[in-house]
């Protein structure tokens, strides 16, 4: 299992005048591959902000998957606050360079040319809708910020660089009537006998799921992990005279 890191990029989700559409389809690709998204950061079309934000993951050697600011107009940053980060330079990628040559021809002279740059040392990540590539250095995937370009730019890389593994199993009910300070020592038992499950409680005073107060329990792991916690907390509700539902999860 991987773990991945998203920055989505953009003032314009930022202010509200575009939604953003990455969160949900990038997350459902990274788990259906078993590996898992650690965090996703909205970042403004602001170099200093990209340059920190960047250098951050790049010394806390995460994976990050980036949608956005990589066009060729002044307002977009992104290429050019990774190269910062790194401490290199841009230059043309020579592969990149020819497909927008073959693409536009002289009309990539004075300005689409700068979609070819990226720091110096990077791979190219193609885009199968109008071949104009992002880039992959260090880990760090720069992809445009349109879904049907950056969308399967991602499956590409996903598959190139990080082979699918066993997906994680997710198990969740719902316990009518629970009381969340009655069953910390419950909760505390499971996590301390299985730390890499991931464990959850979301008590409710009533929703979609129960009408009624409950808490909403939930394990995420390997299949055998994730069955023998549940089972676990079952017992322990059991015992505490608690019964529970099946969250349809």
């Amino acid at each position: 299992m991987t773990d991945f890191h998203l920055f989505i990029i953009g003032d314009e989700i930022l202010s509200g005048r575009r939604q953003d559409q990455h969160f949900p389809v990038m997350l459902e690709k990274i788990k259906v591959r078993g590996h898992r998204l650690q965090g996703v950061r909205y970042l403004p079309d602001h170099r200093p902000t990209l340059i920190e934000a960047f250098r951050l993951s790049l010394d806390a050697g995460q994976r990050v998957i980036s949608c956005g600011g990589i066009g060729a107009t002044p307002d977009d940053h992104t290429r050019q606050a990774l190269g910062e980060a790194l401490g290199l330079p841009l230059i043309a990628h020579p592969e990149a360079l020819r497909i927008l040559e073959a693409r536009f021809g002289a009309a990539t002279y004075p300005h689409r040319v700068h979609l070819a740059e990226f720091p110096q040392g990077a791979a190219l990540v193609p885009n199968p809708v109008n071949q104009v590539a992002g880039c992959s250095i260090r880990e760090h995937y720069l992809l445009p910020g349109f879904p049907e370009m950056a969308w399967p730019m991602a499956d590409w890389l996903l598959d190139q660089y990080y082979p699918a593994v066993e997906p994680l199993q997710t198990l969740s009910i719902i316990v009518p009537g629970a009381r969340e300070g009655e069953l910390i020592p419950l909760m505390e038992a499971l996590t301390v006998r299985w730390p890499e499950v991931a464990f959850s409680s979301l008590p409710s005073f009533g929703n979609a799921s129960h009408t009624g107060p409950h808490i909403d329990f939930s394990v995420t792991g390997s299949a055998l992990d994730a069955q023998a916690a549940m089972l676990f907390l079952q017992d322990g509700l059991r015992q505490a005279g608690l019964v529970w539902l099946d969250s349809g999860m």
